[in-house]
């Protein structure tokens, strides 16, 4: 494996992988696992935390109930890759060096950015300033706190997609007392067939949940959300699950993003405007036959491992193949002992086909602990790691339904 040249002496290539999410822990782990015995490419995994957050269990954590605690360093033994821990306060693409703290720099001859997204509390006024979120087992925490202090009142969860209807029903569940007010645009289930969708409603009806459709937020206030139209609901704590945005620094960097902010790749998932920066998972605009992809655990590990074999690839001298990726599920907790899990077509849109029940429930589970194995069987045989639903038709161009 060749690497930079400094007056004809071989030289160490720096890998920098930025956030150890689910995209960027395998990327760290495929990448560092295949270069180890190279001797001549370095490593280095970022992290605000040392311990890994399980977004995909926030919604339980949310509700006092404890998870069990990850450690990154621990989760890479045996890779070879470092651990450095620290916020990354900015990226300048131009000089490839990262600034950690404001007080550290790190160069790195290649970059990989998965800093993925956070709730978007900023698009309604006072959602900043008075309402809860999930992007961390910190604030997943400090719900719990204030729940388990309420001893009555009501609940307002902000948003109907997937992480609301798994936090309104969690929270329904383990407390009874609490009064649970689901507030969104559409309907629970309104991607899913129409079956799965009403198993959806039912579910949250036996619950308890008060689910209000067709409705939008134009701002939060203590102890009240306001609606379009003049209404409000009185809530004496509001969870935010609406929207997402990610970081400004891929744009102050000066790198290419969209209008959400996402690093534009190529096929390959290297920046547009600067090739030695590869973007996965939520931070990236990743375009497939079907369109932009969307941020999930599903479609976030892929892009981790396919970046980091893209990085082989390059300092071999070779071209990387491209990106390519097809939906196959969507699975939803309702509580802990009911789900549901939408099986879907490559472009993510559902199929006839849909669990419900205690199958849910056990598939469910079985997704949401398969990076545990699945990483481990990347340190050991890097390879296992890059299979995945490659989409057929539906992710080439020109071919998508």
């Amino acid at each position: 494996m060749s690497a930079r040249h400094e007056d004809g002496v071989a030289t160490t290539h720096r890998v920098v992988i930025l956030g150890a999410g689910y995209a960027g822990l395998s990327a760290a782990i495929q990448l560092a696992s295949r270069v180890k015995r190279s001797g001549n490419v370095r490593v280095t995994l970022v992290n605000a935390q040392e311990r890994f957050t399980e977004r995909l269990r926030l919604h339980m954590s949310a509700t006092g109930q404890r998870l069990a605690e990850l450690s990154i360093p621990e989760l890479l033994a045996g890779t070879g890759a470092r651990f450095e821990r620290g916020w990354v306060t900015a990226v300048d693409a131009d000089a490839k060096t990262v600034r950690i703290d404001d007080e550290r720099v790190l160069p790195y001859d290649t970059l990989v950015y998965a800093l993925g997204g956070v709730a978007d509390t900023a698009a309604v006024p006072g959602a900043e300033d008075h309402a809860y979120t999930l992007d961390s087992a910190q604030d997943a925490g400090t719900l719990a706190d204030r729940l388990s202090r309420l001893g009555g009142g009501t609940v307002a969860v902000v948003g109907s997609g997937l992480t609301g209807v798994e936090s309104a029903a969690e929270i329904a569940e383990r407390h009874p007392e609490l009064r649970v007010v689901l507030l969104g645009r559409s309907e629970p289930g309104a991607d899913m067939t129409p079956k799965a969708g009403a198993y959806v409603r039912s579910a949250l009806e036996r619950l308890g949940v008060d689910v209000r459709s067709g409705v939008e937020v134009v701002k939060v206030l203590p102890g009240t959300v306001e609606l379009a139209g003049g209404q409000s609901v009185a809530a004496d704590a509001v969870l935010w699950t609406s929207g997402t945005r990610v970081s400004p620094l891929p744009a102050a960097a000066g790198l290419t993003v969209d209008a959400h902010g996402r690093i534009v790749t190529d096929a390959a998932l290297r920046s547009v405007s600067h090739p030695d920066v590869y973007a996965v998972g939520d931070a990236a605009a990743i375009r497939q036959g079907y369109g932009v992809m969307h941020g999930t655990c599903q479609g976030g590990m892929p892009t981790g491992v396919h970046a980091a074999v893209s990085i082989v690839q390059t300092i071999k001298g070779r071209r990387p193949k491209p990106f390519r990726f097809g939906y196959y599920h969507t699975p939803v907790s309702l509580g802990r002992h009911d789900a549901v899990v939408q099986f879907t077509h490559p472009d993510d849109s559902p199929r006839r086909l849909y669990l419900t029940g205690r199958a849910a429930v056990r598939y469910k589970e079985t997704v949401t602990a398969s990076p545990w194995p699945t990483w481990g069987r990347m340190k050991k045989m890097p390879a296992s790691g890059a299979f995945w639903p490659r989409g057929g038709r539906f992710t080439r161009f020109g071919e998508a339904r």
